[in-house]
């Protein structure tokens, strides 16, 4: 039987990370693209690389998703059977600040995956959605049949317009396209510009932490291993045309999030109440049903968990 070659886009990010380290140790070969941006420290980028670079079966190469003729050529060497693309530009509020840097990785850049995977008879394309393109969506829990036709950020309209092309791409060229809606992941190797990890590292300096709309707000915290678990089944499935939320089905107060930090920290957090923020949404809760269904989809890790395993992780780094 032949190893089966996978392309990892966004693989020196949080998931990609993650998802590459899943499929080298199960004898995958997997190319990872990456184009090591600076939106946030490309120090952490290059550590998770170096982790990865261990495997024999894992390339590497430097391309931006946006630039089609490097692609190309990646995708004709490679010849993957099927791709990941998880490459993106990430952050709500950053996209109020850069607009035009969520243009060309997020739609010129994914646009050029849906044409290469198209012609060079690519079995499957799996893809990073976000919970995101739910926007101000008040009926909770978020279930895959609710309109989302009214994003709050740019991001989330991005993330929309990529499963709405990625549908496009199925029904015209039979491309199997699975979008997943990924839910607040957090976890070992995770992004600084998350909310879990700043407050990890003020806390951690005895700095104040910014909590927004006074502390009021909910999210479905989503750990790592849970998230790739879903993920690698939506590899293997390879629907022809599906969208799922990978979320842990429950909606945790952030203070409580904070709690857990403090006492993993042994330190009181400084806090700062700020009022919400532009693109911000109050709440966030996965309906799994769907992605249980079709997937087998069963989170386990719950944030009492995840947050120690999180600290650990963030002590042994930053030593």
């Amino acid at each position: 039987m032949s190893i089966e070659r996978i392309l990892v886009t966004g693989s020196a990010g949080f998931i990609g990370f993650h998802l590459s380290k899943s499929l080298l140790d199960d004898g995958y070969e997997v190319l990872g693209i990456d184009n090591l941006n600076d939106y946030y420290d490309p120090k952490l980028k290059w550590a998770r690389l170096d982790i990865l670079k261990k495997y024999s079966r894992f390339t590497f190469q430097k391309i931006d998703i946006a630039d089609r003729e490097a692609l190309t050529q990646s995708f004709q060497s490679f010849d993957p059977q099927k791709v990941v693309n998880l490459a993106a530009q990430a952050g709500v509020r950053y996209s109020i600040e850069n607009p035009y840097a969520y243009m060309n990785s997020n739609l010129v850049g994914f646009l050029n995956i849906l044409e290469l995977c198209r012609h060079n008879d690519v079995e499957g394309l799996i893809y990073a959605s976000s919970s995101s393109v739910y926007g101000g969506n008040e009926k909770i829990p978020f279930s895959v049949e609710d309109r989302v036709d009214k994003p709050i950020a740019l991001y989330g309209a991005t993330k929309r317009a990529n499963e709405l092309m990625a549908y496009s791409y199925s029904h015209l060229y039979g491309l199997h396209t699975t979008g997943l809606r990924y839910f607040t992941v957090y976890g070992p190797w995770g992004r600084p510009d998350m909310a879990y990890y700043l407050f990890t590292e003020k806390i951690s300096k005895g700095e104040p932490i910014q909590v927004f709309n006074h502390g009021n707000m909910r999210r479905d915290f989503t750990y790592i291993d849970d998230i790739i678990a879903g993920t690698r089944v939506a590899i293997d499935m390879n629907y022809r045309c599906e969208i799922f939320n990978l979320g842990n089905h429950k909606s945790e107060h952030l203070m409580d999030m904070i709690a857990l930090i403090e006492k993993e920290l042994r330190r009181k957090a400084k806090i700062d109440f700020q009022p919400i923020q532009p693109g911000d949404v109050r709440e966030s809760y996965a309906d799994i049903k769907h992605s249980h269904e079709k997937l087998g989809y069963t989170p386990i890790t719950s944030i009492e968990i995840g947050i120690p395993k999180l600290i650990e992780w963030y002590k042994e780094y930053k030593k």
